[in-house]
């Protein structure tokens, strides 16, 4: 029976993929500078992206959301300018939950057949499809136009004299008018919202800040924020009405939710929404996207997370090693911190909330890249993801009008990204249009990626930390390099990340005699594989013994060492006996 694969993702805004508007303008609509449609990402497209080892595409921001474009010819109320950030809108400010985005449809009234056409794409491609859950709050101008018959708006029964209820949908400041700190309009423009509601980061006034979440509203899941008392039964109505809109989507083929800010919800909530949806769809996954170390458990254990955002452990420091305000050698936190749940965890260098690695408030160079892709794709047995154009290098230098020039890619703006346009190519993806180097991170990235399930050693082998043996080894720096054991059935990969500007030529890696007790490991000398060049060497690993193996500047080296085979690889999964 073959084993289960690694999430390995693809990120995508379709808004931004497929738009091939060449001379985009800051700031401008729809009008000007178009938008992507899900109709664009071809089946050339998903076959690109499948090559680069990914299994699983989330395409971000397909729910329909806040935006400033007029559909009303298809039914669909124009939103309030006022209340939307930039002229395309925040994907996380959602307007109906069970309608897709009318930007994305090259026909909006066949917009929900467009959604399900690409999935069928992606499904036919042996893909799997991911895309959003935004549980925590919902665009000011909530009101859906396409939910089944018999289901209720949120808000539609609430009792607005109350600031707290258990059988409301929000929380609201009565007797007060929302007021942000933001141009609300006048005249037949203005935006007027009375009694006021609290916004989605918690924000519990009538007077939000710019800086504010003041495009949503804050859900209520029974939870009182005065007193932190929970009224979880009877099952609060916002529950009910989370549940219907995941079963729905299930219902529409998707195969994973990435849930967003999940520790904004409670816990409990999670607990019974996702037995209740895995009831009929057991093979559906959730992501959490969280931010809180001390919530990984409890999230995965009681809530039932499938995988976790690994962001404030190994994304924070691979940016802090890369950026010169931490050591290699912190690395070691990282798994420690999540040892016994390593392979609930998702690791990434980007997503469309981070700053890209090539971005100038970054790394400012997208060729630095390897030995933090490898150590993310390689230290544990969790998901994988990648964000569109990280794999070309993708620098965000754009000022795309909402969004300023701050080294992310806008999710607020109409735009189309130059180096984007040259890989999507038409919607062929074929690489034909980008240069040498942007050929040569791709394929960089398809090694990697491709790596984490073709390896079983990567796939779902143990894990041995080396760098406790390592901290006096000649020729090597802990401060600027990391290494480790992956051992699979029939290999042992030693895995060596240099993220040092110099090359580290005569490096050396000692293996301890614990190592060969932990991971059952016998003493032997066989010719080796570096799997990144291809490159052939005879290997001797010996208890306490040393290995050489140089790595370039920002460069990584796996080397694969093959082992007589055995039925199953040691159940253990770093310095003590634990599995990744």
């Amino acid at each position: 029976m073959p084993k289960a694969q690694r999430p390995v993702i693809y990120q995508l805004l379709p808004r931004l993929f497929s738009n091939t508007c060449p001379f985009p303008t800051p700031g401008a609509p729809i009008t000007v500078n178009g938008s992507g449609k899900l109709n664009g990402i071809t089946d050339d497209a998903i076959a690109y992206i499948r090559s680069l080892g990914c299994n699983h595409i989330w395409l971000t921001g397909v729910i329909e959301h806040s935006h400033d474009a007029d559909y009303t010819a298809y039914g669909i109320p124009r939103n309030n300018p006022h209340v939307i950030k930039g002229h395309a809108g925040s994907p996380y400010a959602i307007t109906d939950y069970y309608d897709i985005d009318p930007d994305l449809a090259e026909n909006p009234a066949t917009r929900m057949a467009e959604f399900e056409a690409c999935v069928k794409r992606i499904h036919d491609a042996r893909m799997k499809v991911v895309i959003d859950f935004v549980p925590n709050h919902v665009a000011r101008e909530y009101h859906s136009d396409a939910a089944p018959a018999g289901v209720e708006d949120f808000g539609a029964s609430d009792d607005k004299d109350m600031f707290f209820s258990p059988s409301n949908n929000f929380f609201y400041i009565p007797r007060q008018r929302f007021a942000p700190s933001v141009d609300m309009g006048s005249g037949d423009d203005e935006y007027v919202e009375f009694p006021a509601r609290a916004t989605g980061n918690d924000c519990y006034t009538a007077y939000p800040g710019p800086c504010d979440w003041y495009d949503t509203v804050k859900l209520n899941y029974g939870v009182d924020p005065a007193n932190g008392a929970h009224h979880f039964d009877p099952i609060p109505s916002t529950w009910l009405k989370m549940l219907n809109i995941l079963r729905y989507w299930a219902s529409k083929g998707v195969d994973a939710f990435r849930c967003d800010m999940v520790h904004m919800v409670p816990v409990e909530f999670w607990k019974w929404a996702i037995a209740a949806v895995k009831s009929d769809y057991p093979d559906i996954l959730f992501i959490a996207e969280i931010y809180d170390v001390a919530l990984y458990r409890p999230y995965i254990f009681t809530g039932g997370f499938d995988f976790l955002y690994d962001k404030v452990t190994l994304y924070d420091t691979l940016r802090d090693i890369e950026t010169g305000r931490a050591s290699a050698a912190r690395l070691t936190s990282c798994w420690q911190t999540v040892e016994g749940i390593s392979k609930h965890m998702l690791n990434f260098l980007e997503n469309h909330d981070e700053q890209r690695f090539a971005s100038a408030q970054y790394a400012g160079d997208a060729s630095r890249v390897l030995p933090s892709l490898v150590v993310s794709a390689a230290i544990g047995a969790g998901a994988m993801m990648i964000y569109f154009g990280q794999e070309i290098g993708e620098p965000a230098a754009d000022a795309e009008g909402y969004s300023g020039h701050d080294g992310r890619t806008t999710i607020f703006d109409y735009w189309s990204v130059e180096k984007v346009r040259r890989l999507y190519n038409g919607g062929s993806c074929d690489c034909s249009l980008l240069t040498k180097e942007e050929i040569s991170l791709v394929e960089t990235y398809r090694k990697v990626l491709n790596l984490v399930n073709t390896e079983d050693a990567l796939r779902d082998g143990a894990f041995f930390d080396l760098m406790y043996v390592n901290y006096d080894s000649p020729g090597f720096n802990p401060d600027r390099q990391y290494a480790f054991l992956r051992r699979g059935a029939d290999a042992l990969l030693l895995v060596v990340a240099n993220f040092s500007s110099e090359d580290a030529q005569d490096l050396t890696v000692r293996i301890p005699a614990h190592a060969f007790d932990v991971l059952a490991l016998p003493q032997r000398q066989a010719r080796a594989t570096e799997l990144l060049t291809g490159r052939r060497s005879a290997i001797a690993i010996e208890r306490d013994g040393y290995v050489r193996c140089p790595v370039a500047a920002h460069g990584a080296a796996i080397w694969r060492i093959p082992l007589p085979r055995t039925k199953k690889a040691p159940a253990d999964g770093s310095n003590s006996p634990e599995i990744c």
